[in-house]
């Protein structure tokens, strides 16, 4: 039985499809083991989104080699997809495979046997059709279960339709069924990913059902404390399935929402289908009905283009919504994307000190959202992150607390009431017994 480990570089989209691509090995009768147990097998699930993920693959590419004796390492993901040639020249990757042949890696490289040439398995991006179902097991307490792939928007910095194709989705009954099954397995909270999470429904380019029409029926999954939203536009984020959520005892008030610029002229020059007039306005009305509600951002700065006063117009923005963080990105140039070719560079110094100011305004940010609920109490679910003899778990709107380590509390939902915050940013709880629901209805 060989040996085979794995190393997952990006979203959790990608955590998702690497768990699935281990439970294929596993049922063809390999032995999953750990990078640090001499695998006889490396696959690496490569990222692109940013130009530090293509050179943290070949630094990972060298760890292995240096720690391992000759394994077999194989390259997929979406840099494998966008640059396989780029790859195969890396000294000690075997094969590279693209989007469409990742999940079919076992017979494609059956015996996985060394060859004096890396082997190149990459189709044109347009031949990845068919959704491949995957969700992570085992590896996290929070289950991450993919629900869509690939994307029709065409945002002039983005590489990800070129790495993973157009949107298509997994029907409504194949996503309850896993659902129903990560169930069965203990697992307490499902975090929906992929793509363009919004973007659910497409069956062979034409629209069979809505994202809401899915959490509806999520919603009716016995044995699931809680679902979580892991990414969704804007535009797509209708009223209909904010409201839903406000009244949902499973999926949670914690939406993340990428925002990428508070400037209307760099929303247009990113190709973005929204204005900022819009983004507020779905943030007033999740406010409106969920007042705890956690909202995540993302931020693109250093566009090119941006002017001192595009970021300050941006900084003011975010600085005045009722959000609780956020993650910014530095722009950096994506070959084939046409904001590569857009005049006006932003110098990377410039980049880099709006970076800090926005990560720093992100940390007042998520510590005023702290200070709002202190007092309060919540249900927690505990995870697997133990650190200086405290263990952590999160409440519903992602508030993540520390209480000393005891066993048996791992992928366990306690009520604790939230008591302080550190002054390393870390909300300190205390357990509480949780009181009864009083009914509205009078006798």
């Amino acid at each position: 039985m060989k040996k085979v480990a794995f190393y997952t570089l990006g979203c959790k989209l990608n955590f998702s499809e690497t768990s699935s691509i281990a439970r294929i090995f596993e049922e063809h009768g390999y032995g999953k083991v750990e990078m640090f147990e001499n695998p006889e097998i490396v696959v690496i699930n490569t990222c692109s989104v940013t130009e530090n993920a293509d050179k943290k693959c070949r630094k990972i590419v060298n760890d292995v080699l240096k720690n391992s004796e000759n394994p077999y390492i194989v390259i997929v993901g979406c840099y494998a997809q966008l640059k396989p040639t780029e790859i195969a020249n890396i000294p000690g990757v075997d094969a590279v495979l693209g989007a469409s042949e990742k999940f079919r890696i076992v017979e494609l490289l059956n015996g996985f046997e060394k060859k004096d040439k890396t082997q190149v398995l990459v189709k044109e991006i347009q031949e990845a059709k068919r959704f491949n179902s995957a969700w992570s097991i085992n590896d996290r307490t929070r289950t991450f279960l993919k629900i869509q792939d690939g994307c029709d928007y065409s945002c002039s910095f983005c590489t990800i339709p070129l790495a993973r194709g157009n949107s298509r989705s997994d029907t409504i009954e194949n996503v309850v069924m896993a659902a129903n099954d990560i169930a069965a397995q203990g697992v307490k909270e499902i975090v929906l990913t992929g793509v363009n999470t919004g973007d659910f429904g497409l069956l062979d380019g034409k629209r069979e059902f809505r994202f809401l029409d899915l959490i509806q029926k999520l919603d009716q999954v016995d044995n699931i404390n809680r679902f979580r939203i892991s990414s969704i536009e804007p535009n797509l984020l209708s009223n209909d399935i904010i409201k839903f959520v406000a009244q949902s005892d499973k999926f949670v008030p914690h939406f993340h929402i990428p925002l990428q610029s508070g400037s209307n002229k760099i929303l247009g020059l990113m190709r973005r289908r929204y204005k900022r007039e819009l983004y507020q306005s779905r943030v007033e009305y999740i406010k409106q009905l969920m007042p705890d509600c956690c909202i995540g951002v993302d931020v693109i700065v250093g566009f090119p283009g941006e002017s001192d006063d595009d970021f300050i117009e941006t900084y003011q923005f975010l600085n005045e919504l009722d959000i609780s963080y956020l993650h910014v990105f530095s722009y950096s140039e994506r070959t084939n994307t046409p904001a590569a070719e857009m005049a006006e560079s932003v110098p990377v110094k410039v980049r880099n000190d709006r970076s800090k100011m926005l990560r720093s305004l992100s940390e007042k940010k998520r510590r005023f959202f702290y200070e709002q609920h202190l007092g309060k109490s919540y249900d927690v679910l505990f995870e697997e992150d133990i650190d200086n003899n405290l263990i952590h778990g999160f409440t519903p709107n992602y508030i993540r607390v520390a209480v000393p380590f005891r066993d048996g509390l791992v992928n366990t939902v306690q009520h604790l009431q939230l008591d302080q915050i550190n002054l390393f940013g870390q909300v300190k709880g205390t357990f509480v017994e949780k009181k009864p629901e009083v009914s509205s209805l009078s006798a």
